[in-house]
Protein backbone atom coordinates (compact mmCIF):
# COMPACT_ATOMS: atom_id res chain seq x y z
CA UNK A 1 0.00 0.00 0.00
CA UNK A 2 1.35 3.42 -0.87
CA UNK A 3 0.80 6.67 0.97
CA UNK A 4 -1.59 9.10 -0.71
CA UNK A 5 -1.51 12.64 0.60
CA UNK A 6 -3.89 15.56 0.34
CA UNK A 7 -1.75 18.35 1.81
CA UNK A 8 0.45 19.95 -0.82
CA UNK A 9 3.40 22.12 0.16
CA UNK A 10 4.46 24.39 -2.68
CA UNK A 11 7.92 25.81 -3.19
CA UNK A 12 7.83 28.98 -5.27
CA UNK A 13 10.45 30.91 -7.20
CA UNK A 14 9.09 34.23 -8.33
CA UNK A 15 5.51 33.66 -9.46
CA UNK A 16 6.06 30.03 -10.40
CA UNK A 17 5.50 26.93 -8.24
CA UNK A 18 8.82 25.22 -8.81
CA UNK A 19 8.42 22.12 -6.62
CA UNK A 20 5.78 20.39 -4.49
CA UNK A 21 5.87 18.10 -1.47
CA UNK A 22 2.93 15.97 -0.37
CA UNK A 23 2.09 15.36 3.28
CA UNK A 24 -0.07 12.77 5.03
CA UNK A 25 -1.41 13.77 8.44
CA UNK A 26 -3.84 12.71 11.14
CA UNK A 27 -5.26 14.38 14.25
CA UNK A 28 -7.30 12.43 16.79
CA UNK A 29 -8.74 12.91 20.26
CA UNK A 30 -7.81 10.64 23.15
CA UNK A 31 -10.61 8.21 22.24
CA UNK A 32 -9.22 7.83 18.74
CA UNK A 33 -11.87 9.88 16.98
CA UNK A 34 -10.36 11.44 13.86
CA UNK A 35 -10.59 15.22 13.93
CA UNK A 36 -8.78 15.79 10.64
CA UNK A 37 -6.94 13.57 8.20
CA UNK A 38 -5.07 13.88 4.94
CA UNK A 39 -3.91 11.00 2.82
CA UNK A 40 -3.71 7.39 3.91
CA UNK A 41 -3.37 7.44 7.71
CA UNK A 42 -3.27 3.65 8.17
CA UNK A 43 0.05 2.89 6.45
CA UNK A 44 2.97 2.12 8.80
CA UNK A 45 5.41 5.02 9.11
CA UNK A 46 8.68 5.01 11.04
CA UNK A 47 8.25 7.67 13.73
CA UNK A 48 12.00 8.14 14.04
CA UNK A 49 12.80 10.83 16.63
CA UNK A 50 9.13 11.77 17.04
CA UNK A 51 8.98 8.72 19.33
CA UNK A 52 11.53 10.18 21.77
CA UNK A 53 9.00 11.48 24.34
CA UNK A 54 7.73 7.91 24.73
CA UNK A 55 11.23 6.43 24.81
CA UNK A 56 12.07 8.85 27.61
CA UNK A 57 8.82 7.95 29.38
CA UNK A 58 9.84 4.29 29.49
CA UNK A 59 13.00 5.30 31.38
CA UNK A 60 11.04 7.59 33.71
CA UNK A 61 8.49 4.87 34.41
CA UNK A 62 11.35 2.61 35.54
CA UNK A 63 12.38 5.32 38.01
CA UNK A 64 15.52 6.83 36.52
CA UNK A 65 14.47 10.31 37.58
CA UNK A 66 14.33 9.46 41.27
CA UNK A 67 17.16 6.91 41.23
CA UNK A 68 19.64 9.40 39.79
CA UNK A 69 18.12 12.75 40.76
CA UNK A 70 17.54 13.88 37.17
CA UNK A 71 16.19 17.40 36.77
CA UNK A 72 13.83 18.84 34.17
CA UNK A 73 16.60 19.93 31.81
CA UNK A 74 18.11 16.47 31.81
CA UNK A 75 14.74 14.82 31.19
CA UNK A 76 14.04 17.29 28.36
CA UNK A 77 17.35 16.49 26.67
CA UNK A 78 16.45 12.78 26.86
CA UNK A 79 13.63 13.62 24.40
CA UNK A 80 15.83 15.80 22.22
CA UNK A 81 17.04 15.94 18.68
CA UNK A 82 19.33 18.67 19.87
CA UNK A 83 21.61 21.04 18.01
CA UNK A 84 24.78 20.28 19.92
CA UNK A 85 24.86 23.61 21.72
CA UNK A 86 26.74 23.92 25.04
CA UNK A 87 23.54 23.59 27.09
CA UNK A 88 22.78 20.27 25.40
CA UNK A 89 26.28 18.90 25.80
CA UNK A 90 26.39 19.83 29.48
CA UNK A 91 22.97 18.29 30.19
CA UNK A 92 23.93 14.98 28.58
CA UNK A 93 27.30 15.00 30.34
CA UNK A 94 25.49 15.57 33.64
CA UNK A 95 23.22 12.55 33.07
CA UNK A 96 26.23 10.36 32.34
CA UNK A 97 28.03 11.55 35.47
CA UNK A 98 24.96 10.89 37.62
CA UNK A 99 24.63 7.32 36.33
CA UNK A 100 28.35 6.60 36.61
CA UNK A 101 29.06 6.40 32.90
CA UNK A 102 30.95 8.49 30.34
CA UNK A 103 30.90 9.63 26.74
CA UNK A 104 32.81 6.46 25.86
CA UNK A 105 29.67 4.48 26.70
CA UNK A 106 27.55 6.30 24.12
CA UNK A 107 27.13 4.28 20.90
CA UNK A 108 25.21 6.92 18.92
CA UNK A 109 28.13 7.98 16.74
CA UNK A 110 29.66 11.40 16.21
CA UNK A 111 28.70 14.32 14.00
CA UNK A 112 29.29 18.07 14.07
CA UNK A 113 26.71 20.15 15.97
CA UNK A 114 23.73 21.13 13.86
CA UNK A 115 24.01 24.61 15.35
CA UNK A 116 26.61 26.46 13.27
CA UNK A 117 27.63 28.72 16.15
CA UNK A 118 28.36 25.68 18.32
CA UNK A 119 30.27 24.03 15.49
CA UNK A 120 32.33 27.15 14.91
CA UNK A 121 33.21 27.33 18.61
CA UNK A 122 34.65 23.84 18.37
CA UNK A 123 36.60 24.64 15.21
CA UNK A 124 38.07 27.81 16.70
CA UNK A 125 39.16 25.89 19.77
CA UNK A 126 40.80 23.27 17.56
CA UNK A 127 38.48 20.59 18.95
CA UNK A 128 36.56 17.77 17.31
CA UNK A 129 32.97 16.86 18.16
CA UNK A 130 32.27 13.84 20.36
CA UNK A 131 29.25 11.60 20.82
CA UNK A 132 27.92 14.24 23.23
CA UNK A 133 27.28 16.48 20.20
CA UNK A 134 25.22 13.82 18.45
CA UNK A 135 21.62 15.04 18.31
CA UNK A 136 20.47 11.77 19.93
CA UNK A 137 23.00 11.70 22.78
CA UNK A 138 20.37 12.60 25.39
CA UNK A 139 18.17 9.71 24.34
CA UNK A 140 21.12 7.33 24.54
CA UNK A 141 22.08 8.61 27.99
CA UNK A 142 18.48 8.02 29.08
CA UNK A 143 18.51 4.46 27.77
CA UNK A 144 21.79 3.80 29.58
CA UNK A 145 20.13 5.10 32.75
CA UNK A 146 17.24 2.72 32.13
CA UNK A 147 19.70 -0.17 31.77
CA UNK A 148 21.32 0.73 35.07
CA UNK A 149 17.99 0.87 36.94
CA UNK A 150 16.70 -2.48 35.67
CA UNK A 151 20.05 -4.25 35.70
CA UNK A 152 20.34 -4.66 31.92
CA UNK A 153 23.64 -4.88 30.06
CA UNK A 154 24.79 -1.37 29.13
CA UNK A 155 27.20 -2.59 26.46
CA UNK A 156 24.36 -4.07 24.37
CA UNK A 157 21.81 -1.31 24.94
CA UNK A 158 21.29 -0.88 21.17
CA UNK A 159 20.20 -4.48 20.69
CA UNK A 160 16.53 -5.31 20.20
CA UNK A 161 16.80 -8.14 22.73
CA UNK A 162 18.11 -5.87 25.49
CA UNK A 163 15.48 -5.61 28.26
CA UNK A 164 15.69 -1.82 28.10
CA UNK A 165 14.73 -1.79 24.42
CA UNK A 166 11.93 -4.25 25.10
CA UNK A 167 10.54 -1.97 27.81
CA UNK A 168 10.68 0.97 25.44
CA UNK A 169 8.82 -0.87 22.68
CA UNK A 170 6.21 -2.15 25.12
CA UNK A 171 5.40 1.36 26.38
CA UNK A 172 5.32 2.76 22.85
CA UNK A 173 2.92 -0.02 21.86
CA UNK A 174 0.64 0.62 24.84
CA UNK A 175 0.25 4.33 24.19
CA UNK A 176 -0.43 3.80 20.49
CA UNK A 177 -2.83 0.84 20.85
CA UNK A 178 -0.51 -1.36 18.87
CA UNK A 179 1.16 -4.75 19.06
CA UNK A 180 4.91 -4.44 19.31
CA UNK A 181 5.39 -8.03 18.12
CA UNK A 182 3.72 -7.17 14.80
CA UNK A 183 5.55 -3.89 14.18
CA UNK A 184 7.88 -3.36 11.24
CA UNK A 185 11.21 -2.65 12.90
CA UNK A 186 14.32 -1.00 11.53
CA UNK A 187 17.46 0.66 12.83
CA UNK A 188 17.41 4.40 13.46
CA UNK A 189 20.18 6.72 12.37
CA UNK A 190 21.63 6.62 15.88
CA UNK A 191 21.54 2.82 16.07
CA UNK A 192 18.53 2.00 18.27
CA UNK A 193 15.55 -0.07 17.08
CA UNK A 194 12.92 2.10 15.39
CA UNK A 195 9.29 1.08 14.99
CA UNK A 196 6.66 1.89 12.38
CA UNK A 197 3.02 2.49 13.21
CA UNK A 198 0.17 4.21 11.44
CA UNK A 199 -0.34 7.96 11.59
CA UNK A 200 -3.71 7.24 13.22
CA UNK A 201 -2.14 5.24 16.05
CA UNK A 202 0.78 7.62 16.41
CA UNK A 203 -1.64 10.53 16.74
CA UNK A 204 -3.42 8.57 19.48
CA UNK A 205 -0.17 8.34 21.43
CA UNK A 206 0.30 12.11 21.18
CA UNK A 207 -3.34 12.63 22.24
CA UNK A 208 -2.56 10.64 25.37
CA UNK A 209 0.53 12.77 25.93
CA UNK A 210 -1.72 15.83 25.61
CA UNK A 211 -4.44 14.66 28.00
CA UNK A 212 -2.71 12.06 30.23
CA UNK A 213 -5.94 10.08 29.95
CA UNK A 214 -6.77 6.52 28.93
CA UNK A 215 -3.49 5.37 30.48
CA UNK A 216 -2.38 3.29 33.42
CA UNK A 217 -1.33 5.29 36.46
CA UNK A 218 2.33 4.43 35.85
CA UNK A 219 2.23 5.46 32.19
CA UNK A 220 0.34 8.67 33.01
CA UNK A 221 2.89 9.64 35.67
CA UNK A 222 5.80 9.01 33.33
CA UNK A 223 4.26 10.95 30.45
CA UNK A 224 3.33 13.82 32.78
CA UNK A 225 6.95 14.17 33.91
CA UNK A 226 8.26 14.05 30.34
CA UNK A 227 5.62 16.52 29.13
CA UNK A 228 6.38 18.98 31.92
CA UNK A 229 10.10 18.82 31.19
CA UNK A 230 9.59 19.47 27.48
CA UNK A 231 7.28 22.46 27.86
CA UNK A 232 9.36 23.90 30.71
CA UNK A 233 12.69 23.60 28.88
CA UNK A 234 11.94 23.67 25.13
CA UNK A 235 15.45 24.88 24.28
CA UNK A 236 16.77 21.51 25.46
CA UNK A 237 14.45 19.60 23.10
CA UNK A 238 15.84 21.12 19.89
CA UNK A 239 17.76 24.37 20.13
CA UNK A 240 18.19 27.89 18.81
CA UNK A 241 15.84 28.76 15.91
CA UNK A 242 14.51 25.18 15.71
CA UNK A 243 10.85 24.35 15.02
CA UNK A 244 10.18 22.20 18.09
CA UNK A 245 11.69 24.75 20.46
CA UNK A 246 9.98 27.80 18.97
CA UNK A 247 6.60 26.06 18.61
CA UNK A 248 6.64 25.07 22.28
CA UNK A 249 7.79 28.55 23.29
CA UNK A 250 4.94 30.10 21.32
CA UNK A 251 2.53 27.58 22.81
CA UNK A 252 3.54 28.67 26.33
CA UNK A 253 2.74 25.31 27.89
CA UNK A 254 -0.13 24.37 25.59
CA UNK A 255 1.84 22.39 22.99
CA UNK A 256 4.42 19.62 22.96
CA UNK A 257 6.28 19.31 19.66
CA UNK A 258 8.69 16.63 18.47
CA UNK A 259 9.97 16.19 14.96
CA UNK A 260 11.65 13.18 13.44
CA UNK A 261 13.82 12.42 10.45
CA UNK A 262 12.32 11.96 6.99
CA UNK A 263 9.70 14.64 7.52
CA UNK A 264 7.83 13.24 10.54
CA UNK A 265 6.25 15.56 13.10
CA UNK A 266 4.27 14.84 16.26
CA UNK A 267 2.31 17.38 18.33
CA UNK A 268 0.41 17.05 21.59
CA UNK A 269 -2.09 19.92 21.79
CA UNK A 270 -2.63 20.08 25.55
CA UNK A 271 -5.30 22.78 25.73
CA UNK A 272 -7.16 21.52 22.66
CA UNK A 273 -6.82 17.87 23.82
CA UNK A 274 -5.70 16.20 20.62
CA UNK A 275 -2.69 14.53 19.07
CA UNK A 276 -1.34 15.22 15.60
CA UNK A 277 1.26 13.37 13.53
CA UNK A 278 2.33 14.05 9.95
CA UNK A 279 4.71 12.58 7.41
CA UNK A 280 6.20 14.37 4.41
CA UNK A 281 6.08 11.59 1.85
CA UNK A 282 9.37 12.37 0.15
CA UNK A 283 11.05 12.99 3.51
CA UNK A 284 11.82 16.66 2.86
CA UNK A 285 12.08 18.46 6.19
CA UNK A 286 11.38 21.85 4.58
CA UNK A 287 7.72 20.87 4.15
CA UNK A 288 7.21 19.92 7.79
CA UNK A 289 6.80 23.41 9.26
CA UNK A 290 4.38 24.86 6.71
CA UNK A 291 2.14 21.77 6.73
CA UNK A 292 2.05 21.47 10.51
CA UNK A 293 1.42 25.18 11.05
CA UNK A 294 -1.47 25.10 8.57
CA UNK A 295 -3.07 22.06 10.18
CA UNK A 296 -2.61 23.34 13.74
CA UNK A 297 -4.25 26.58 12.70
CA UNK A 298 -7.15 24.69 11.15
CA UNK A 299 -7.55 22.67 14.35
CA UNK A 300 -7.52 25.76 16.56
CA UNK A 301 -4.27 24.96 18.39
CA UNK A 302 -2.58 28.20 17.29
CA UNK A 303 -4.02 31.70 17.32
CA UNK A 304 -3.10 34.65 15.13
CA UNK A 305 -0.42 36.00 17.44
CA UNK A 306 1.23 32.61 17.76
CA UNK A 307 1.15 32.09 14.02
CA UNK A 308 2.72 35.48 13.51
CA UNK A 309 5.51 34.56 15.93
CA UNK A 310 6.01 31.35 13.96
CA UNK A 311 5.83 32.90 10.51
CA UNK A 312 9.39 31.81 9.75
CA UNK A 313 8.12 28.22 9.86
CA UNK A 314 4.65 28.87 8.40
CA UNK A 315 5.96 30.62 5.27
CA UNK A 316 9.71 29.99 5.07
CA UNK A 317 11.47 32.17 2.54
CA UNK A 318 13.56 30.78 -0.29
CA UNK A 319 16.84 32.70 -0.50
CA UNK A 320 19.48 32.97 -3.19
CA UNK A 321 23.21 32.88 -2.50
CA UNK A 322 23.30 36.63 -1.95
CA UNK A 323 20.74 36.33 0.84
CA UNK A 324 17.81 37.82 -1.06
CA UNK A 325 14.32 36.29 -0.69
CA UNK A 326 13.21 35.05 -4.09
CA UNK A 327 10.36 32.71 -3.17
CA UNK A 328 8.59 30.93 -0.30
CA UNK A 329 7.40 27.56 0.93
CA UNK A 330 3.67 27.38 1.68
CA UNK A 331 1.02 24.81 2.47
CA UNK A 332 -2.12 24.41 0.39
CA UNK A 333 -4.68 22.43 2.39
Amino acid sequence: MSLRAEIVVEVTRGNLVESVHRVAACAVDVRGNVLSAAGDVDVPVYLRSAAKPFIAAAAIEAGVDTAFGLDGREIAVMTASHSGEPIHVEAVRSILEKIGMSVADLQCGVHWPYDETAAELLRRAGEQPTALHNNCSGKHAGILALCKVIGADTASYLELTNPAEQRILELCARVSDDDASAWPLGVDGCGIPVYATSLRNAARSFARLATLEDLSDADARALAIVREAMVSYPAYVAGTRQLDTELMEAGAGSIVSKGGAEGVHGVAAIDRRFGYVSKVLDGASRARGPSSMAMLRRLGALDGAQLQALDRFTHPKVYNRAGHAIGEIRAAL
